[in-house]
C-alpha cells in the first residue's frame, strides 16, 4: 500500500478548516436527535458530520505537526498525522448529494417547537484541558458564519481570538424532515457515507498504541525519564479529542446499521444498568487477573449497587473505566498478599445515585500508593509493572490494548469519565489501600470538552 503524503494544497485546506471552532454535543442532544431516525434525519446528521469531523481532524493534524521537544519528528507520530490527514481528505472530497428543490428547502425551514434540541451546558472538564491552550478551532460548509475579532462563541462552539464562528449545533443538527417522501438517492448517500466512516474508524483503531509508541521513541531519542508537563497536557487533549471523534462516528454508524432497540439510540443506552455493567467488568477483570497470575481464584469483589440503578450513558465507556480500575485494584491486592495466598481481603465496589451524579467507589486493601507517587499515576507511560513494552506492530483499539503495563489505564479512564461531565478521583492510604471515585453526570446535559 502506498504511503499517504500531505500535499501543499491539502495543508492549505487543513489550516483553513482549523480556523473554525469545533461544535460540542451532549448526550441529551444525541438521544433526542437519534430517536426514530428517518432517512432525512440521517442525511442531516451526515451533513453535520461532513462539516464537523474535518474541523476536528484538521485541529489534530495541525497540532501533531507542531508538537514541542521534537515530538513531531518521531516516525509513529508522523504515521498518526498521515492517518488524520488522509481521513480529512476523504471527508472533504466526499461527493455531495443532489436533491430536489423542495427537499433542500425543508432542510433550512425552521423546525417545529416539539423537535427543538435542548441547549447543552459547559463541561467542567474544559478547565482541565484548556489551561494552556484556548478552546477553539474548525468548520466548513453551511454552518459557518464570520465573527468579529473580539467575538465570543456561545452554545456549543467557542470562537475567540479571531477564530471564525459557526452556527450553533442546535440549529444545524436538526431538520424539519417529517412528512417528506425521500428519494432513493438519500438512502444510497447515507449508505455510502456510513461505509466511508467505517473505513475511517478502522484506520484509526491503533491510534492510542501508535501515539504511545511515538512517545516511547521520543523518550529514547532524548533520554527522557519522564514526560514533560506540556507533553502530558497534549496527550490529554489529543486523546479526549479522539474519544469525541470516535463517539460521533460510532453513533452515526450505529444509527444507520443497527436494528432499532427500545433502550438504545445508536451506541447510547437510555437505561444503562449500572449494576450489570459493573458486574460484567468485575468478572472480566477477575478473569484477566487469574490468567495473568495463573491463579485458581483471584481476590473477591463485593458489589453494593441497586439492581435498578440506570441512566443514559454509553455502556462501553463505563465498562472500560470500571474494568481498568478493577484490574489495578486486583493487581495491588495480589502483589501485596502473594498470588499463592489462600485468602485475600475483598475489593468493595459501591454505586449510588445523587441529584447530579452517579458515583462509584472502588476500595481495595492493596497497600496504597506513596504520597509522592500520587501525581505520577495520572502521567502517561508511568507504570509499576516491570518489563512491559509496546510491540512495534501492535494493532488494537482502546478497549483491546494491553493497558496494564504501559501506563495508560488511569489517565485514559479519567478522560472517558470527564468526556460527558464526570470525573475520576483517587485517595490513597499508604500502607493500607486505595479508594477511587468515579463521578458520572446523570443529567446528560454537559457537552463534550473539545480542546
Amino acid at each position: 500500500m502506498a504511503m499517504f503524503r500531505i500535499t501543499p494544497s491539502l495543508w492549505e485546506k487543513i489550516h483553513h478548516f482549523a480556523s473554525f471552532p469545533q461544535t460540542g454535543v451532549s448526550l441529551q442532544q444525541m438521544v433526542l436527535f437519534g430517536q426514530n431516525p428517518s432517512q432525512g434525519t440521517l442525511l442531516r446528521a451526515s451533513q453535520f458530520l461532513l462539516e464537523e469531523l474535518p474541523v476536528r481532524l484538521a485541529h489534530r493534524v495541525k497540532e501533531l505537526d507542531q508538537l514541542p521537544h521534537n515530538l513531531s519528528a518521531m516516525p509513529s507520530i508522523n504515521k498518526v498525522k498521515d492517518w488524520y490527514a488522509q481521513s480529512f481528505e476523504e471527508l472533504i472530497s466526499f461527493p455531495p448529494i443532489k436533491l430536489p428543490k423542495h427537499i433542500r428547502d425543508s432542510f433550512v425551514a425552521a423546525p417545529a417547537e416539539t423537535t427543538a434540541l435542548p441547549e447543552s451546558t459547559l463541561n467542567p472538564s474544559l478547565s482541565y484541558l484548556s489551561e494552556d491552550y484556548p478552546v477553539g478551532g474548525g468548520g466548513s460548509g453551511l454552518g459557518i458564519v464570520a465573527t468579529p475579532k473580539n467575538g465570543h462563541g456561545n452554545g456549543n462552539g467557542s470562537a475567540g481570538n479571531g477564530a471564525k464562528r459557526r452556527i450553533p449545533m442546535e440549529r444545524r443538527y436538526y431538520a424539519n424532515t417529517s412528512g417528506i417522501e425521500w428519494p432513493p438517492e438519500v438512502s444510497e448517500y447515507n449508505r455510502r457515507f456510513t461505509k466511508t466512516l467505517e473505513a475511517i474508524k478502522r484506520r484509526h483503531d491503533p491510534t492510542v498504541t501508535t501515539v504511545a509508541q511515538g512517545v516511547l521513541e521520543w523518550k529514547r531519542s532524548s533520554n527522557a525519564r519522564n514526560i514533560n508537563l506540556d507533553v502530558q497536557h497534549w496527550l490529554d487533549r489529543f486523546y479526549m479529542s479522539r474519544i469525541g471523534i470516535r463517539f460521533l462516528i460510532g453513533q452515526h454508524i450505529a444509527l444507520n446499521t443497527l436494528q432499532p432497540h427500545p433502550d438504545y439510540v445508536g451506541i447510547i443506552c437510555t437505561r444503562s444498568n449500572v449494576h450489570d455493567i459493573i458486574q460484567e467488568a468485575i468478572e472480566n477483570a477477575r478473569f484477566v487477573c487469574e490468567e495473568h497470575y495463573a491463579m485458581f481464584k483471584g481476590p473477591p469483589v463485593q458489589l453494593i449497587c441497586p439492581n435498578d440503578l440506570h441512566f443514559a450513558y454509553v455502556p462501553g465507556h463505563l465498562s472500560h473505566i470500571c474494568f481498568e480500575l478493577l484490574k489495578n485494584s486486583l493487581r495491588a491486592v495480589v502483589e501485596r498478599y502473594g498470588h499463592d495466598s489462600e485468602t485475600f481481603p475483598p475489593i468493595k465496589v459501591i454505586a449510588v445515585e445523587g441529584k447530579e451524579d452517579i458515583t462509584i467507589k472502588i476500595s481495595d486493601e492493596g497497600g496504597g500508593i506513596a504520597r509522592s507517587a500520587i501525581p505520577l499515576i495520572w502521567t502517561y507511560m508511568y507504570t509499576t509493572m516491570e518489563g512491559q513494552n509496546i510491540d512495534q506492530d501492535f494493532q488494537a483499539s482502546d478497549f483491546k490494548a494491553p493497558m496494564a503495563g504501559f501506563g495508560y489505564g488511569l489517565p485514559l479512564s479519567r478522560l472517558y469519565a470527564r468526556y460527558f461531565g464526570g470525573d475520576l478521583r483517587l485517595i490513597s492510604m499508604d500502607g493500607f489501600g486505595t479508594d477511587v471515585y468515579i463521578h458520572l453526570n446523570r443529567l446528560s446535559s454537559n457537552r463534550e470538552p473539545l480542546p
